[in-house]
């Protein structure tokens, strides 16, 4: 998928310009700040797992809600591409997963973010909540050795957890939508899709019509690397001082070094000047 395939008729995307609608439609009693320009709920991991199931089991809006993350990238890629604000700003609510959002809403905001929402994390909550709730679950990315460890791995912390389905994320023409008819049939609750920015911004613009019976989608990054145990967190106290994308420089230079260090200053001065 190219960010040119963004359907021109595909609900909120189609109007909306580099300024965010906040969707109080969809969550009408969720409290928000704005850091770097993003509309960022003011949500703690906990809450937002259950928000997350609690939604998808609802299916309040006839439709799967999309839940999204941003971080210091994110800022930066947003400001700078109209396309990708575009399908941001179609996201039903957008969490903090990134500490320095958390360190600039104490600093810079009327009303501080409770805490960091990692989706490496907040899978954990939700699968948790989802077992007590009898939520379903959908693996939808990576490649399909990743998928199937992840998928694995999960099986055996969560025994509980209904997962109807998994595939890898990287299909194509006939595949694709064959692969998008069975996740409709499946019905998971919560379908993750982990394929990277905007990536899976793009999955959600595009097919999220053609999944009438799924409940959410979350955005999920590179949670099913690290579900598979191919990459490892970064040490707590790095994760606390917000340093977490440093290791991953660490782990991934020549894939992440030149990302990092072009997004993070322009990430840094949209948080001091369009924050409240």
């Amino acid at each position: 998928m190219s960010i040119e395939q963004v359907s021109a008729d595909s609900g909120a995307l189609s109007s909306v310009g580099l300024e965010f609608r906040r969707n109080r439609r969809a969550f009408p009693d969720v409290a928000e700040i704005t850091l770097g320009g993003l509309p960022i709920a003011v949500l703690d991991r906990r809450e937002t797992a259950r928000l997350i199931v609690d939604t998808a089991m609802a299916r309040p809006l006839g439709r799967p809600a999309i839940f999204t993350s941003a971080n210091g990238e994110v800022i930066s890629r947003v400001a700078s591409d109209r396309r990708i604000a575009r399908l941001f700003a179609g996201a039903d609510l957008i969490s903090a997963d990134g500490q320095p959002l958390v360190f600039a809403s104490r600093w810079l905001c009327g009303q501080p973010l409770p805490e960091r929402v990692a989706t490496t994390d907040l899978f954990h909550d939700a699968a948790h909540y989802a077992v007590r709730r009898g939520a379903s679950f959908y693996l939808y990315g990576a490649s399909e050795e990743e998928n199937q460890r992840a998928f694995e791995r999960v099986s055996l912390l969560y025994p509980g957890l209904r997962i109807v389905g998994r595939s890898s994320g990287y299909l194509q023409g006939d595949a694709l939508v064959q692969r998008l008819a069975e996740i409709n049939a499946a019905a998971p609750d919560v379908l993750w899709v982990g394929l990277g920015v905007p990536r899976e911004q793009l999955f959600c613009a595009n097919y999220a019509s053609a999944l009438p019976n799924v409940g959410a989608i979350k955005t999920s990054g590179g949670l099913f690397n690290f579900l598979s145990g191919t990459r490892r967190r970064a040490p707590e106290w790095m994760q606390r001082a917000g340093l977490e994308w440093s290791f991953r420089i660490l782990q991934e230079p020549g894939r992440l070094l030149w990302r990092y260090a072009s997004t993070n200053p322009h990430a840094l001065f949209l948080l001091l000047t369009r924050s409240v």
